[in-house]
């Protein structure tokens, strides 16, 4: 049985397993934090390009973030020493940034999550480097319709049952498979809280989705089988074919007719190509 709490000054603020149902104050956080992160996101536009390190773009991060009185909730986080993980094509998520540099063709996840006023904003975005193979494209595209589809699927009634299937179903009819190995969460005060938001599933099952709920929807979808191991580094997961991987992630919040997105791009920069 699923357990929900109601937010109030004197609720735990820890995490108890139980799924935290927050107030209008919250999301108004939770919307301020979701912007900067966004923000971030689009201000590395123009810096994926060839030629790039990930290690600097890592770096251009940290200093947005600050600079807007913000605290990048990676840095520090688990002995994790970067504001951000890239990801680079057959990297299914938590690539460390690096001295490698982008190429002509890669296809490029960039993950951040800034706190800001004690609120974290995560969210993550797909960028197309130089001209890209055909196939790669179509997997970001797919990647993109997969994340608002399970997005339309996030509203009070509904299960997070309904969210996964909505994301497998399309998937796989374009015959790509979907990580099991890591998957969405709660998210507000704390980075990382109940529930875990997965991205297979059955419509109908799992939690009930409540107004109050703030969570992070993130499928990792991959042009392979969705099989992945993770490298030496303790951090790095990629596709255990070395196939292909991408990912979109957005935060939002149930309301009491449909859900809000916290994340969305200020500029309009939702899916690449961004030009």
């Amino acid at each position: 049985m699923t357990d929900y709490v109601t937010v109030t000054p004197d609720a735990p603020a820890g995490r108890t397993g139980a799924i935290k149902l927050h107030g209008r104050e919250a999301f108004d956080g939770m919307h301020k934090a979701g912007r900067l992160a966004a923000e971030t996101l689009d201000m590395v536009v123009p810096h994926m390009v060839p030629g790039m390190a990930t290690a600097d773009i890592d770096d251009m991060i940290r200093q947005f973030i600050v600079d807007r009185g913000g605290v990048p909730a990676t840095l520090g986080y688990r002995g994790y020493t970067h504001s951000s993980c890239i990801s680079i094509n057959h990297v299914v998520c938590h690539g460390i940034p690096s001295e490698k540099t982008l190429k002509a063709g890669d296809i490029v996840n960039v993950d951040v999550t800034p706190i800001l006023d004690g609120w974290h904003g995560d969210s993550s975005r797909m960028y197309l480097i130089g001209d890209v193979p055909i196939k790669a494209k179509r997997l970001v595209d797919v990647t993109y319709e997969c994340l608002m589809l399970g997005i339309e699927q996030a509203k009070p009634g509904n299960h997070l049952g309904d969210v996964a299937n909505a994301i497998q179903v399309h998937a796989e009819k374009h015959r790509y498979g979907v990580v099991r190995d890591f998957c969405g969460h709660g998210l507000g005060q704390l980075f990382h809280d109940a529930p875990e938001v997965v991205h297979v599933g059955r419509p109908g099952t799992g939690p009930e989705l409540k107004p109050g709920m703030i969570f992070t929807i993130e499928p990792m979808i991959n042009i392979g089988r969705p099989d992945v191991k993770l490298l030496d580094d303790g951090w790095t997961a990629v596709t255990r074919d070395r196939s292909l991987s991408a990912q979109f992630e957005h935060s939002i919040g149930i309301t009491e007719t449909g859900c809000e997105i916290f994340t969305t791009s200020p500029k309009g920069l939702h899916q690449p190509p961004y030009a």
